[in-house]
């Protein structure tokens, strides 16, 4: 029997992309409410939970920029699409009942909170869930940087990053029947090997303030509390 990690407070990283569901673009519905429900479980169980959501389902920023758009104008695009996102998974967290705060690094009052650390660390401790919108407010980084960052900031004890696969691969296992999954890495080994799990500000920085990060598949009911439960499979990467 697999025993729970134990983390106080956690910080899930979900993809933009993983919102489409079978769309191919845009947002699915029931993608949004089960990833909704999958939090909910988490939060129930006591955990702090926040969020930082991509927003490569309604545009990318270094898309944009590589079709000729100015590359700061592109990324500021790109912000306002995970205030979008965030937006749309607060309304399902609220309609289930859990109390949820968007917090924006670009200030727009009309729609969701700035983003002040200490107020997102009260909200936690009340049980409310917060979503840290619009990447770090600065282009030329990635929502993986700023959800690395809002993490360390508001003293996660691990990152939980939702991605397509269940864990990190020796290579695309999608494209490569031989490609190994890893149980663990160091940060080293991921930038040594070039892994790709997340830009190398994020690893950089997760690996200077030793924060965890564990690598798991978004897909498939329950998955967020299931791994929060110690069970299913997922990379996990820290110092060794």
């Amino acid at each position: 029997m697999s025993a729970p990690l134990g983390y106080r407070r956690v910080l899930l990283k979900l993809s933009g992309e993983g919102l489409m569901g079978s769309r191919e673009f845009g947002m699915d519905r029931a993608v949004i409410e089960a990833t909704a429900r999958d939090v909910k479980a988490v939060v129930d169980t006591g955990v702090q939970v926040c969020l930082v959501i991509g927003g490569g389902n309604i545009f990318r920023g270094i898309s944009g920029a590589s079709q000729g758009m100015d590359r700061t104008s592109a990324d500021y695009m790109g912000m306002l699409a995970t205030v979008m996102n965030a937006l749309a998974v607060q309304n399902a967290l609220e309609q289930i009942g859990v109390d949820t705060r968007v917090q924006s690094a670009i200030p727009m009052s009309a729609v969701c909170e700035p983003y002040i650390r200490r107020k997102a660390v009260r909200h936690m401790e009340k049980g409310r869930v917060v979503i840290f919108a619009a990447g770090t407010g600065n282009p030329f980084f990635t929502t993986d940087t700023a959800a690395a960052l809002r993490a360390i900031e508001v003293n996660c004890d691990a990152l939980l990053k939702a991605t397509q696969v269940d864990g990190v691969y020796t290579a695309d296992p999608k494209k490569d029947k031989d490609a190994r999954r890893y149980e663990t890495l160091s940060y080293t080994e991921v930038l040594a090997k070039d892994l790709r799990v997340m830009d190398a500000s994020a690893i950089a920085l997760s690996r200077e303030n030793r924060l965890p990060i564990l690598v798991f598949n978004m897909h498939g009911d329950g998955a967020f509390a299931g791994v929060m439960r110690g069970e299913g499979r997922y990379t996990i990467i820290e110092e060794k």
